[in-house]
């Protein structure tokens, strides 16, 4: 068949089969009928002769004696018998019946011709419609092949493009290799300033000393030269008492002088001490300045195993995703994926609504307090963190600079500073009274939970690793692997233990001062239910409380490692986070469900 650029090849290929088509029914008809049309004519040449011989055969009216009227037939059929010889009325009848029989079979014939006339208009009509059927198909086929001559060109256009933007693809993947190579060597760059900046400081520092050192020793040598002198000189009385106290003053400073050597000494030994020390005490930052504090929570010496729930509520709007008791146990902090902030007061044992915090640019994934309980810092979906003050519906401050979701936000012990994590695969410190990050800590696997010490920063990732940041440094001090994808983190208060959750299904806890697992928490049917899945301490650090998959709560004895109890009832979707209050009575936790549960 001809292709789509000869448009008059098709037309005349279908008039061609039309054609040959009408020319075999004309065979195949003109066969049918050769036979029955000369049958027909004979008939009717015989149905006419038979007429004209009955014609000549009626007798007359007073015509001769039958005897003259025989025929050479009679004579024939009389034979050597010509005594019987029949009448014109027998052969009358005889030719009346042939000529019915005659008249029967020209009926018959007939009725073939009508019967066959028909079948043949019949496949006369079949013929037209399988013809126009064809046309219908003959064109269709022509669109068919347009329409594929117009998708082959659009398949050569659209690899044409492909090979383009893979050109384009490698070109920016080559171009984006040279500008990780450039950040690395920036990174590196960076670092060697960075310590060299603190090496210049370090031995400005030491110069400083010793110009103070050199400056005293000057001085003490100038007052003992001073004192030689008076004790040489001859004291008159008529000299002022001033000038006798004066010298008094300066030569009791030696003694004083002399100890300057063994606090140097100290200095030096405490410069080369471990970079972090989970001991409490008070630090300075790196330009001298006293840090300001927050002072320390009253915590509970005995906390208290929940056993029931004393109350059920339908918190939020969606998913209830963070929960975190304030320092003085009366205030409860719930965010969810409905963008709020719920602030709730415990009031004999009920939960009352005190104030809904809004501004969230997104959901909700981690709630803290400051120690004082004045501020509320969340992490939010939309890569960044919020700060609000208590008593103001909208939000302060905003901290932004992260690329990704924001899955942790915690406050520091040293006041308006913050710590967030992201799964921008970075950490990041935040001065709050100017609300700009003062320091990116960039790590190879995205964060999901982070807590704060005393010159520490504690990091739980998604690569099953657990890191440690000294805020004073530039590097990792230490990484501690665990089974399974880290899910959260509490810090005891006294800073010597860590609770790690993970998707391996259990809790472990670390002892800080040894940096070892000391246990490993497990029970039938605890599954962690998501990658927020939060598990906290109790205040006193005796026991370790996590929420599951189906709605339970379970409880574990720290310093044994033994299940102390499970808490069903109200949960009936998967815990995201729980809550122990500092004063050890009450334990609060939410649900995917939008529940919020206390328990006493």
């Amino acid at each position: 068949m001809a292709g789509p650029s000869d448009p008059g090849a098709p037309v005349a290929c279908w008039k061609r089969h039309i054609v040959r088509q009408l020319r075999l029914r004309d065979r195949t008809q003109k066969a049918l009928f050769l036979e029955l049309v000369p049958a027909y004519n004979r008939l009717l040449e015989k149905a006419e002769l038979l007429a004209r011989f009955s014609e000549t055969l009626l007798p007359e009216p007073n015509s001769v004696t039958p005897a003259t009227h025989q025929g050479p037939w009679e004579e024939e059929e009389a034979g050597p018998d010509s005594d019987q010889v029949p009448s014109p009325a027998a052969l009358r009848v005889k030719w009346q019946e042939e000529e019915e029989g005659l008249r029967l079979e020209c009926g018959e014939m007939a009725y073939q011709v009508v019967v066959k006339s028909a079948a043949l208009g019949a496949l006369e009509s079949q013929l037209e419609e399988r013809q126009s059927r064809l046309a219908a198909l003959e064109a269709r086929v022509a669109q068919l092949q347009e329409a594929r001559a117009k998708k082959a060109r659009q398949v050569d256009a659209r690899r044409a493009l492909n090979a383009a933007q893979q050109a384009a693809y490698e070109a920016l993947r080559a171009h984006a290799g040279r500008q990780e190579a450039a950040l690395r060597r920036l990174q590196e760059e960076a670092r060697d300033l960075l310590e060299r900046l603190v090496q210049r400081k370090a031995r400005a520092a030491a110069e400083r000393n010793l110009r103070n050192e050199r400056r005293e020793r000057a001085k003490q040598a100038r007052v003992s030269l001073e004192l030689k002198k008076a004790a040489k000189r001859t004291v008159s009385i008529s000299e002022s008492p001033d000038a006798l106290d004066d010298g008094i003053t300066e030569e009791a400073e030696p003694p004083a002088l002399a100890a300057e050597p063994k606090s140097l000494e100290s200095e030096a030994i405490e410069k080369w001490r471990r970079p972090f020390s989970f001991k409490k005490r008070r630090g300075h930052s790196i330009g001298g300045a006293p840090e300001q504090r927050y002072q320390s929570i009253p915590v509970c010496l005995a906390a208290r195993l929940p056993t029931r729930a004393q109350d059920v509520l339908e918190a939020h709007l969606s998913e209830v995703n963070a929960v975190h008791f304030g320092p003085n146990s009366s205030v409860l902090a719930t965010g969810g994926a409905d963008r709020l902030i719920l602030l709730w007061n415990v009031v004999g044992g009920r939960l009352k609504a005190k104030q809904t915090l809004e501004g969230a640019g997104g959901s909700i994934t981690s709630v803290d307090f400051d120690p004082s309980g004045s501020q509320v810092l969340a992490a939010t979906y939309n890569k960044a963190a919020q700060l609000w003050k208590v008593g103001e519906a909208q939000s302060k401050e905003t901290l932004s600079g992260h690329t990704d979701k924001v899955t942790a936000a915690k406050f520091k012990l040293t006041r308006h500073q913050a710590v967030t994590g992201s799964r921008d695969r970075t950490v990041k410190e935040w001065d709050l009274g100017r609300a700009y990050c003062s320091r990116t800590i960039s790590v190879v696997s995205y964060c999901n939970d982070v807590v704060c010490g005393d010159h520490i920063i504690i990091s739980g990732h998604n690569d099953q690793k657990i890191r440690f940041w000294d805020s004073r440094g530039p590097r990792c001090t230490q990484v501690i692997p665990v089974q399974g994808r880290v899910t959260s983190l509490s810090l005891s208060h006294d800073q010597l233990h860590l609770l790690s959750c993970s998707r391996d299904d259990t809790l472990k806890v670390i002892d800080l001062r040894v940096s070892n697992i000391r246990q490993v928490f497990r029970a039938d049917g605890f599954k962690c239910g998501s990658d927020w899945t939060k598990a906290v301490f109790s205040p006193d650090r005796s026991y370790a409380l996590a929420g599951s998959w189906d709605g339970a709560l379970y409880i574990w004895d720290v310093d044994t490692g033994k299940l102390e109890s499970s808490l069903r009832g109200p949960h009936c979707a998967a815990v995201n986070a729980v809550a122990w209050c500092y004063s050890g009575s009450h334990v609060a936790s939410v649900d995917q469900a939008r529940k919020l549960v206390l328990w006493h």
